[in-house]
């Protein structure tokens, strides 16, 4: 069967593969790139897009073995991500931008923040990856499914196998139900068990009670560099949320410098499929302020 994706998009090489991404608005304008996570693409933001392209030059790349980008021979770990990333922003010609993620999406753009600060001119994020000390800091209703996600055997058979994280994790984690064209476009790349490595690998770097290490460690040094940052912040959160609630939002908000909080109502984890417009309208109104629409004409794509 022919996969079937919503849109044929660019692809620009990176390492030992290939990267796809979205690209809309004007080159001459600050960049916002768009980071997502498990199991989406960049096919996220389709809505989102749209509404911020008048006032930013938005990117958004799928990650890599996610959506049309190329599946290489990698573990796929964190650090696998960051090394792709930090290679398709060189090859984009991508020096600084806005950066709105979700998911898996904020700890790239969180660890990014980290290592090159200048690269920041704001951050727009939700439902984010945080070093959370016991599995009681875990969304409830998830703590059943995830720490089997990490048992060998068992989490293989669910998630490869069975395609858990597109069949269950995706539609459970937000309020409306996507249509059978939507769950299509969010099949295609992964119509094999091989192919949905890179999904079963993400629940298994989640940092939870100190594991594993490696990760655990960058994202407490990643938050600790979030909290003492100074460029502007935007945080999305929504009711009942998942990995975030409102109130940890709130705490986590307090926290940082110069953090906006915009309550969107109902929502659990993939909040941009249920609140695209005020997501999109909240962000194009954020950036307008920030001069995103007069951005630099150093920032743009360079293919």
């Amino acid at each position: 069967m022919t996969p079937h994706f919503d849109v044929e998009l660019p692809h620009l090489n990176v390492l030992d593969s290939t990267m796809a991404y979205r690209e809309a608005g004007n080159p001459e304008a600050a960049v916002a790139l768009f980071l997502h996570g498990n199991p989406t693409s960049s096919y996220i933001w389709r809505k989102i897009i749209p509404l911020v392209a008048p006032v930013a030059h938005c990117i958004a790349p799928d990650l890599i073995g996610f959506g049309q980008s190329g599946k290489p021979d990698i573990e796929y770990r964190f650090a696998d991500h960051v090394r792709y990333l930090d290679a398709f922003l060189a090859n984009a010609g991508i020096s600084s931008a806005f950066v709105i993620a979700q998911d898996w999406g904020t700890a790239l753009a969180f660890h990014l923040a980290a290592r090159r600060p200048e690269f920041m001119r704001g951050l727009a994020f939700m439902e984010f990856i945080w070093p959370m000390p016991t599995w009681d800091d875990f969304h409830e209703n998830a703590r059943e499914n995830f720490p089997k996600f990490r048992t060998p055997v068992v989490g293989e058979q669910m998630i490869l196998e069975d395609n858990a994280f597109v069949e269950q994790v995706l539609p459970g984690g937000m309020v409306r139900k996507l249509t059978d064209e939507e769950m299509s476009v969010y099949r295609a790349p992964f119509p094999t068990a091989e192919s949905r490595r890179p999904t079963w690998r993400f629940p298994n770097e989640l940092p939870i009670e100190g594991k594993p290490a490696d990760v655990y460690s960058t994202m407490e040094s990643a938050h600790r560099a979030l909290a003492q940052s100074s460029y502007p912040k935007l945080l999305f959160t929504a009711t009942p949320g998942a990995l975030v609630s409102p109130s940890v939002a709130k705490r986590f908000a307090s926290n940082i410098k110069g953090c906006q909080v915009v309550e969107l109502g109902a929502g659990i984890h993939y909040l941009q499929e249920d609140h695209p417009d005020v997501i999109g309208a909240k962000l194009s109104e954020w950036l307008r302020g920030l001069g995103a629409n007069s951005g630099s004409p150093e920032q743009r794509l360079t293919l």
